[in-house]
């Protein structure tokens, strides 16, 4: 997925936002395969483990095996079909999840040949705050950010400005 290029802004922001909220001593149960991002979290103090691959729409086993107070979800919602059931599931109290926002001007991204690759949901940041509300979750701090690229055009033009990543950090109502 980062053959090319490297998402260096939206990880120094999301690690910033990870350190304000979590403590290293917290294990974190993160949602997705291990992955560069889940690195940078080891490499900054952080006991992370990662699911294994499986469709969380229909297996959420692993969301109940082991103890762990912190879940994370970077980037994974809109991937998944029943993102509502997968967070009442989450037994963590705590919550960090990032979602890349909609943006008016590009349609749902689906690559045409990884069919793992693909948004079923492109959010707006109060879809996601419904979600977490109906699903059992209290929002306690959120952050738009953007994450311009390095090229020419409209649409990277308008990437330097409109927000495109969503994170929030939520704990369990209880």
């Amino acid at each position: 997925m980062y053959e090319k290029t490297f998402p260096n802004k939206r990880f120094k922001h999301t690690l910033a936002f990870l350190q304000k909220h979590i403590s290293p001593s917290e294990a974190i149960l993160d949602l997705g395969v291990d992955n560069p991002f889940s690195k940078i979290m080891k490499e900054n103090g952080y006991t992370v483990t990662n699911t294994k691959g499986e469709d969380l729409d229909i297996d959420q086993t692993a969301l109940s095996e082991g103890n762990y107070p912190v879940t994370t979800a970077f980037e994974i919602f809109e991937h998944l079909l029943n993102p509502f059931t997968v967070l009442q599931n989450i037994q963590s109290d705590k919550l960090i999840i990032s979602i890349p926002m909609r943006l008016w001007f590009s349609p749902a991204y689906r690559s045409k040949t990884d069919m793992w690759d693909r948004h079923y949901h492109e959010f707006e940041d109060w879809q996601l705050d419904w979600l977490l509300e109906k699903t059992g979750w209290k929002i306690l701090d959120r952050e738009k950010f953007t994450n311009p690229v390095k090229q020419i055009g409209i649409r990277p033009l308008l990437r330097r400005f409109t927000p495109r990543y969503y994170i929030v950090y939520a704990e369990k109502v209880k």
